[in-house]
């Protein structure tokens, strides 16, 4: 069964509470939930006045195809009443897929892996939690060197 590491973000309402039912509904739909990270908390990237954002990195062993997989986590921000707007605005759930096995996919509609995995702290930093030794099938370094390298400067904290 195909392993995919999703990111789930939430900066709207009860965000513990939205990541938690976020990952039951993962688990429902899309696979088996073999580990999450803790929570993090992070200022918001991209548009930087809202509320900051609570993150998790999930581990799914998955029965789902890449686009399948998009989809059941489009359904699952939708289950949490996110809405699109403008790019980057406050959301109640976020969820990316970061990687799927060491699939390479450039669509129209999907980039796996994350096309800026490499560049963000705040989705490295749960991800090294439970998957640092995970090589970036197109980089060819773990996840754990990818953090190290990271020149993000945004704060991440691990969350009470």
């Amino acid at each position: 069964m195909p392993t995919a590491y999703l990111l789930l973000g939430s900066n709207l309402g009860d965000r513990a509470a939205t990541l938690q039912a976020a990952v039951q509904q993962l688990a429902a739909t899309a696979g088996t939930v073999e580990a999450v990270s803790g929570l993090y908390e992070t200022a918001a990237w991209g548009l930087t006045e809202q509320p900051a954002f609570l993150n998790q990195a999930v581990h799914l062993d998955t029965h789902l195809s890449p686009t399948d997989l998009l989809t059941a986590c489009l359904h699952a921000e939708q289950l949490a009443g996110r809405e699109r707007h403008i790019r980057w605005d406050a959301r109640t759930l976020d969820v990316d897929i970061l990687l799927y096995d060491d699939l390479v996919l450039d669509s129209a509609q999907l980039q796996v892996p994350h096309p800026r995995l490499p560049e963000r702290r705040f989705a490295l930093v749960p991800l090294a939690e439970i998957a640092a030794q995970v090589v970036h099938p197109g980089l060819g370094v773990t996840v754990a060197e990818l953090l190290a390298e990271c020149g993000d400067e945004l704060g991440v904290r691990l969350a009470h």
